[in-house]
């Protein structure tokens, strides 16, 4: 039973397991809208004749593709809907959440916590995790680069897929044995999920490209998912279930509000006398909304203010104690 350290932050609710005070794995989840697990009911909008698919809008106004539609269920009726996947956001547009008919009884999505110990892990909430590599993990995320021994794994989010460039001076398949294992951990530290394609280095040899996939299934070997073999070119795809957001997706579409979450995190745990004082580019503030910093005010007992300074990168943003 693995054991997992659970933070409920200020807009945000994120979680670790640690091996070796390394973060081995991590889930970051954003309380509110459809997401995965969430029962309720909503009218369906739209629905072509003959099809089992069609479009819900549910209560707050979002809209959810719907698959498996019984034969009677007509547009405009209300139909109770199981939310199995959210909504994703893309370059230029957003894919809507994904439902299914379900006879379950509403109820709210589950919480991370509940999530994992779902799944069979304990779960040890905490009001700041043990000493780790939090902020090299986001800086991460922000950057979609990846350093390992001897190479770097290089990460883009795409309409079709998640895409990783494997990238490095050892020779192929040296570099490409351990990008193997670089990989599944980076996967795991940034709760990578869905179409996920890899260009390793291309190696002519099948000895070579065996090598890689014996390499890719021992260290993928309690992970659920399902990939091709290494092609004549070095590509190999993997496919694992996708239940939310992976942390990359959420700092590529979500830049500001990921950044000013990791802000508000940073503001939460200051320690020492004095009011808060937030300094971050202004597309960062403009996602402190009054809520949030009002929670953050009351968790902290603190003033709390904001200051813009567009010089500032987003991933740049800091929380320091002023005097009041």
């Amino acid at each position: 039973m693995a054991e997992w350290f659970l933070e409920e932050g200020i807009g945000e609710h994120r979680a670790i397991r640690l091996e070796g005070g390394e973060i081995a794995e991590a889930i970051v989840m954003w309380p509110g809208g459809l997401a995965s697990g969430l029962v309720e009911d909503a009218v369906l909008t739209t629905r072509r004749k003959g099809s089992r698919r069609g479009t819900a809008t549910f209560d707050n106004g979002e809209i959810a593709l719907v698959d498996r539609l019984p034969a009677d269920a007509a547009e405009g009726a209300r139909i109770r809907l199981q939310i199995v996947r959210p909504a994703l956001a893309e370059v230029g547009r957003a894919k809507h959440a994904h439902a299914r008919p379900t006879t379950a009884p509403v109820r709210p999505a589950p919480s991370l916590a509940e999530t994992l110990s779902g799944a069979g892990h304990a779960v040890r909430t905490v009001r700041q995790f043990p000493e780790c590599d939090w902020d090299e993990l986001m800086g991460e995320a922000m950057d979609g680069h990846v350093d390992f021994s001897g190479g770097a794994l290089h990460f883009a989010c795409t309409p079709a897929m998640t895409v990783c460039d494997v990238d490095g001076d050892l020779p192929a398949r040296e570099l490409a044995l351990e990008a193997a294992l670089a990989l599944s951990q980076a996967m795991k530290r940034l709760d990578l999920r869905g179409n996920i394609g890899v260009d390793f280095p291309t190696l002519p040899a099948k000895e070579d490209r065996r090598a890689v996939d014996s390499a890719l299934a021992d260290a993928l070997a309690r992970w659920p998912h399902e990939r091709t073999a290494m092609n004549g070119f070095g590509f190999v795809q993997i496919v694992a279930r996708l239940e939310r957001p992976s942390l990359l997706q959420r700092a590529t579409y979500h830049r500001s509000a990921f950044a000013a979450r990791q802000l508000l995190r940073r503001a939460e745990h200051l320690e020492g006398a004095g009011a808060v004082e937030m300094r971050a580019h202004p597309a960062v503030i403009a996602q402190l909304s009054a809520p949030l910093l009002e929670e953050l005010q009351r968790r902290t007992g603190r003033q709390v203010s904001t200051m813009c300074d567009p010089a500032l990168a987003m991933e740049a943003s800091h929380a320091q104690l002023v005097s009041l």
